[in-house]
């Protein structure tokens, strides 16, 4: 029987840029943003400054960093495969990709049924 698909994915320029964040700030984690201004950026936080709540939900992780997502925001994406990306730009006031003059990006990719039946086994 396959095994189920991931819930998020990263491409080579995040995980490079992922990479050196990690490497001047330690254990990082990601927390999928949901607030009002632009929820398509992941947040990158040091593990130790970010108290992950109740309802966040853990999507797996990339390049060794745990990938949170609020229990709401969730249930909307819940039948999507979120992508890690990096475009040019600034990153989020509080991310640490903030000043490296490239910010993170959640693309996505809908599940297909096969997958989706997966991933409720």
């Amino acid at each position: 029987m396959p095994s189920a698909p991931p819930r998020v994915t990263a491409t080579p320029a995040a995980l490079d840029l992922l990479a050196t964040i990690a490497s001047e700030h330690g254990p990082v984690l990601f927390h999928q943003s949901g607030g009002c201004c632009d929820g398509s950026s992941p947040m990158c936080y040091p593990q130790s400054d970010f108290i992950v709540g109740d309802r966040d939900v853990n999507l797996g992780e990339i390049g060794g960093a745990p990938v949170y997502i609020g229990a709401d925001q969730f249930e909307l994406w819940r039948h999507t495969q979120l992508i890690i990306d990096v475009i040019p730009g600034r990153g989020g006031m509080f991310s640490l990709d903030n000043g490296t003059e490239k910010r993170f990006l959640t693309r996505g990719r809908t599940f297909t049924p096969d997958e989706t039946a997966l991933l409720a086994a």
